[in-house]
């Protein structure tokens, strides 16, 4: 099948993804007694955590935004947010296959639809982390809102990125099990290498010839890394209050493009075993 057939099937199938979806957001917090507070109180916490250690213990300073913010915090939670948003999407959709292994295998529907649902209920939340964020920087008297609709396209752009990643991680993960241990080291290594508790400037200070590469600066290789174009993009427009540069963004869109191609392909080339595997 290509694509555009893919798409439509899950066009076709809408009705079933929205039940989906539902499903995943009534059973994320359920049983407990707080609930979505939970949604605010994780990050919330994680960021008290990054800002004693980071920015009172070792005194990590974060630059100067618009109308001269200087709030660690505030510059840490413009990344840790999306960040989060990347590690739900991505570590639990390589496992709802194996999750849902009964109802694979009772009947059938397009499979793709449980990671998509997973992937859209954890951009829900994402939502309204955010949007909880927006009114922080408010309060702060931060006018972050015409920024906002550029923000929103970012984080639909980071949407189909982490789609892409979990749409072939989910498949990978039936075939080899030991897929679920080695994303959860390399998440580990890809936050350390992503702006999200230190700023960008830390890594444009080293110097070129402490490149590991012969033929490419630190500073180029770390680029690299798409979630540098997500993260840097974000903080640019709400603690920085300015347009980010085009370079990041068109990369992040090709990667992004080419992330849930790769995903998808392989999700179409395994899928027809996964009864049996499962």
């Amino acid at each position: 099948m290509s694509f555009v057939s893919d798409v439509r099937e899950v066009a076709r199938s809408r009705e079933l993804l929205v039940n989906l979806v539902r499903r995943e957001l009534r059973s994320k917090y359920k049983g407990t007694a707080l609930g979505w507070a939970w949604s605010l109180i994780n990050p919330l916490a994680t960021t008290a955590i990054f800002t004693v250690v980071f920015s009172t213990v070792m005194r990590v300073e974060p630059p100067v935004g618009v109308d001269g913010l200087h709030s660690y915090p505030l510059f840490l939670l413009c990344g840790l947010l999306s960040w989060n948003f990347l590690t739900a999407a991505v570590q639990g959709g390589q496992s709802v296959l194996l999750d849902n292994g009964n109802l694979i295998k009772k009947t059938y529907f397009p499979r793709r639809l449980l990671v998509i649902s997973h992937v859209a209920a954890a951009f829900v939340s994402y939502l309204v982390e955010m949007g909880v964020l927006v009114a922080v920087f408010l309060v702060f008297g931060v006018n972050v809102l015409p920024w906002t609709p550029l923000v929103l396209g970012l984080m639909v752009l980071l949407a189909v990125f982490a789609l892409g990643l979990a749409l072939l991680l989910s498949v990978v993960n039936v075939y080899f099990r030991d897929v679920a241990h080695f994303v959860a080291l390399f998440m580990q290594i890809w936050f350390y290498a992503t702006p999200i508790i230190y700023p960008i400037s830390l890594v444009e200070g080293v110097q070129d010839g402490q490149s590991w590469a012969a033929d490419l600066p630190l500073t180029t290789l770390y680029q690299l890394n798409p979630m540098v174009g997500f993260v840097e993009s974000v903080r640019d427009m709400l603690y920085g209050g300015q347009l980010p540069p085009a370079g990041p963004v068109l990369y992040a869109l090709a990667f992004t493009l080419v992330s849930l191609w790769v995903g998808n392909a392989v999700f179409a080339r395994l899928q027809g075993r996964l009864a049996e595997e499962l």
